[in-house]
């Protein structure tokens, strides 16, 4: 019989039946909705929406190309890992150019955004830890 354990959240996530070694989702059966940075958002892993349980969000992004997420602020530390496509990471005043293979670490209650400066749709991925959570978000 399966018996849970912990460790750090980024090691292992939790499952909470003794049958489950894994947790597998399909991209395809999230649901897509604008977030409240305007980006297209699909919610791959989170603890208050799947039977895992561990402490990180994760989420699959899309900027259209030519636009921009709306400025905001996380209170918590956030990674965006570009999986296609290239742009420019405002963070805290700075600029970076960014493209497909890049890791991005921001640091918590850093103010940023990204723009989309290709010709195809900026697509990554963001963690967030602890997990993502409305009154943990500012947008301006």
């Amino acid at each position: 019989q399966h018996q849970d354990y912990q460790q750090n959240t980024f090691e292992l996530c939790l499952i909470h039946t003794a049958i489950l070694n894994m947790f597998i989702k399909k991209l395809q059966n999230c649901k897509e909705f604008i977030a409240g940075d305007k980006t297209i958002l699909r919610e791959l892993l989170h603890l208050d929406k799947d039977t895992v349980k561990c402490g990180y969000s994760l989420a699959h992004t899309i900027v259209k190309s030519g636009e921009s997420s709306t400025p905001h602020i996380l209170k918590t530390a956030g990674v965006h890992y570009l999986l296609e496509g290239e742009g420019i990471m405002y963070v805290g005043g700075e600029s970076k150019e960014a493209q497909m293979g890049d890791m991005i670490y921001i640091l918590p209650n850093a103010k940023q955004s990204i723009k989309n400066s290709g010709k195809t749709n900026l697509k990554f991925l963001c963690i967030v830890d602890p997990a993502w959570r409305p009154e943990d978000e500012i947008v301006f």
